[in-house]
């Protein structure tokens, strides 16, 4: 392991769980997002019911994760009191974690394990959804991609665990 990786690993080893806040499923691109108490993840194809499972396995972008602190920072570049996740069209916002420090991580949801690994961009449909500006408001606060690693259910409440970048034979996950 390098180290650089494993100056990341200390530092990420100091996270805290975090929680998970929402969960929203889109069936169609441009759909509705539907607010759902618990999901079904399945191992490189995303979450059951959302859009991005009919999409190519494997694809980086299965789960979209956001941060309840980003929608709050996104609140202050925006001039809005409030957001409805759903505006933002991510699959889960969880909160109590610093999600800067999570990319390229693995996290555990009750029995679901992400691979974080591109940054979410926000699209221009954001200035649709949140005013003039909306898009610039999101830029560096539009989250995380993830890849299912390991499937199962996740629910409202489940703690959001960062698992170690290292494995039981000393080397980095791939």
């Amino acid at each position: 392991m390098n180290s650089q990786a494993r100056l990341l690993d200390k530092l990420c080893a100091t996270i805290v769980p975090g929680k998970l806040e929402w969960i929203g499923l889109r069936s169609e691109r441009r759909g509705e997002v539907v607010v759902v108490d618990q999901a079904e993840a399945f191992v490189d194809l995303g979450l059951e019911g959302d859009h991005r499972m009919k999409k190519t396995p494997g694809s980086a972008r299965q789960v979209t994760l956001i941060s309840s602190e980003y929608i709050q920072q996104i609140c202050r570049h925006t001039g809005h009191d409030s957001i409805d996740p759903r505006l933002l069209r991510r699959n889960l916002v969880i909160s109590g974690m610093n999600m800067n420090l999570l990319r390229y991580q693995r996290l555990q949801i009750g029995e679901v394990i992400l691979e974080t690994n591109a940054l979410c961009h926000p699209c221009s449909r954001m200035d649709e959804a949140l005013g003039a500006g909306g898009t610039a408001g999101m830029f560096g606060y539009g989250g995380l991609c993830a890849k299912v690693i390991q499937g199962g259910i996740m629910r409202l409440s489940d703690a959001v665990v960062r698992l170690p970048l290292v494995n039981d034979q000393g080397r980095l996950f791939p």
